[in-house]
């Protein structure tokens, strides 16, 4: 992973984040992505393949990124997942990876804010997702683990996802504003 940047003007205290390295552990984490079908229903989109880290200094600075394997998309429909794969979309074989790496975090009532750059297609936007840790402590195998959800919104039209087929009352197939959801589990590394 690389371009980790130095984030803002949180404490550990103030984050909950406790100090250390933490890997993520993608067999219990979950990368999730939500738009509106027709504007009718939510479909639900996985990523099966990404890997990241946060860090907490001694001194207050938290960094964090990640990178997702574009490719591993999953929808629950394998015509929809090729579709997501190509051009119109993601299109993996110009842009294999995702990136997202956080540029501050602050404290947000009982939560937090934190500022990212997102990257999709080569293009990179500013996001601000709200997080919170979940919960820290010992695991049975003698590591330590950390718990962060986190939640946002970005317009897909942003990233050059412009594929717009309509139906005949002129609403999006899929809809502009994608949801996401990163639910993190994480390994202390020593």
């Amino acid at each position: 992973m690389t371009n980790t940047t130095t984030a803002t003007t949180a404490t550990t205290q103030e984050t909950g984040l406790p100090v250390g390295t933490w890997q993520i552990d993608p067999v219990h984490s979950s990368l999730e992505f939500q738009v509106r079908n027709m504007g009718l229903v939510t479909v639900k989109g996985f990523f099966a393949d990404f890997e990241g880290s946060l860090e907490a200094g001694e001194d207050g600075d938290t960094r964090a990124e990640g990178t997702i394997k574009a490719a591993s998309v999953h929808t629950r429909s394998e015509k929809r997942d090729e579709h997501l794969r190509a051009p119109d979309f993601f299109d993996v074989e110009q842009y294999p990876e995702i990136a997202f790496r956080v540029t501050g975090v602050e404290p947000d009532g009982e939560a937090l804010k934190v500022h990212g750059e997102l990257t999709i297609k080569g293009i990179t936007r500013p996001v601000e997702l709200h997080a919170e840790v979940t919960g820290s402590g010992p695991d049975p195998w003698g590591g330590e683990r950390v718990g962060v959800a986190a939640y946002g919104e970005v317009d897909r039209r942003d990233f050059d996802l412009h594929w717009d087929v309509r139906t005949p009352t002129d609403v999006p197939l899929a809809s502009h504003k994608v949801k996401i959801e990163a639910q993190i589990g994480a390994v202390k590394q020593d």
